[in-house]
């Protein structure tokens, strides 16, 4: 499997089979005058991410916002060394700050993974519920979603093609240890319905584009409705 555009502006630069195979999902967003990286893996895959950028046709240096959509470690281990090449601003909620700043193995997850995770300073602390911020060209709507941690978001981009939605990590799991909660979980999956988006991209099923969107959303609901 290769990187790929998976919509216009939207591509698939890491995951299991591209990058590493401990890591998420990672997406690029062209911004056009700059770039944003949703994720960054586990750490190990770093390299072939920006690789996988620079075979698209992109400037890794061009990547100017990092998203750290929660603090587990398949998704930020490979911020530290990505920010060090690419001197990106790392944006996360302040829910999962202690996670990504502090890097607190329960809470990183990274004991389940057996990968050093490397801490790293959160550049814009999203609070709340909801926040707007344009990074390049671009109006990017970031939505807290929290429940399969305390500090889950998702980043929703209205584009010409249509409402786009990273989702990552709809389908949980849940745990105690790093602050799972499995009502607000269903909250928040209720919240991304709403946004009744044309393209998911999630963390770890890939991309989901049509109708097939709810019905993925709404089958994770039926999956864990007796919990």
């Amino acid at each position: 499997m290769e990187p790929k555009e998976i919509a216009k502006g939207i591509y698939v630069v890491g995951g299991p089979e591209i990058s590493h195979p401990a890591d998420c999902c990672v997406y690029l967003v062209d911004a056009h005058s700059e770039q944003v990286l949703i994720d960054a893996g586990a750490g190990p895959g770093a390299g072939p991410i920006l690789r996988n950028v620079h075979a698209l046709g992109f400037d890794p240096a061009d990547i100017r916002h990092l998203v750290a959509t929660h603090g587990h470690i398949d998704h930020v281990g490979g911020i530290s060394k990505i920010k060090e090449i690419t001197g990106c601003r790392v944006i996360g909620h302040q829910a999962d700050r202690d996670a990504i700043e502090l890097g607190d193995r329960r809470l990183t997850a990274a004991d389940l993974y057996g990968i050093e995770y490397w801490p790293v300073k959160i550049d814009l602390i999203l609070e709340g519920d909801g926040e707007d911020h344009r990074l390049g060209d671009l109006d990017f709507h970031f939505v807290a979603v929290p429940g399969h941690t305390p500090g889950s978001i998702a980043v929703c981009l209205d584009l010409e093609e249509g409402r786009v939605l990273f989702g990552q990590d709809v389908h949980g799991p849940f745990s105690d240890g790093w602050g799972s909660d499995i009502d607000e979980w269903r909250r928040s999956m209720e919240k991304l319905l709403d946004l009744e988006a044309d393209l998911l991209c999630e963390g770890h099923a890939g991309v989901f584009r049509g109708g097939d969107v709810r019905d993925y959303i709404e089958s994770q609901l039926r999956r864990y409705r007796q919990i």
